[in-house]
């Protein structure tokens, strides 16, 4: 099992950043929909229609959400964090997704560039 690690730099607010991850209005409109989430621990969520899904397992409103993710034929699941910081104009996420199956690692590498905050990213920067 691998790490990811990335950093984006959105020019956002906090707040519209945090929406945009726990919001399922945003979460279709990005892209990750049909969604189902909240930013209450210990709920269910799911997003693109069930393709992953999981647990809410810490949430700290604007400033962090740990979630357990399940995708595919998984046996564990991946630990999924996102840690917002506000830096002057801009709001920095880091990802940390810990748990990653070897086989997988690559796809899911650029699958959070390509399909989950890459156009979380493009989608608050157009509003």
């Amino acid at each position: 099992m691998k790490t990811i690690v990335q950093d984006y730099h959105i020019n956002a607010s906090i707040e519209k950043v945090w929406e945009a991850l726990v919001n399922v209005q945003d979460i279709n409109n990005w892209g990750g929909g049909p969604a189902k989430m909240d930013d209450k621990p210990c709920t269910k969520f799911s997003l693109w229609g069930g393709d992953i899904y999981g647990t809410n397992i810490e949430v700290e409103v604007f400033k962090k959400l740990v979630q357990e993710w399940y995708g595919g034929k998984w046996e564990e699941p991946s630990i999924v964090t996102f840690k917002l910081k506000k830096e002057r104009n801009t709001t920095n996420i880091e990802l940390v997704n810990e748990n990653v199956p070897d086989i997988e690692y690559d796809d899911i590498y650029q699958g959070w560039k390509d399909y989950y905050l890459g156009p979380l990213k493009e989608y608050l920067e157009e509003k």
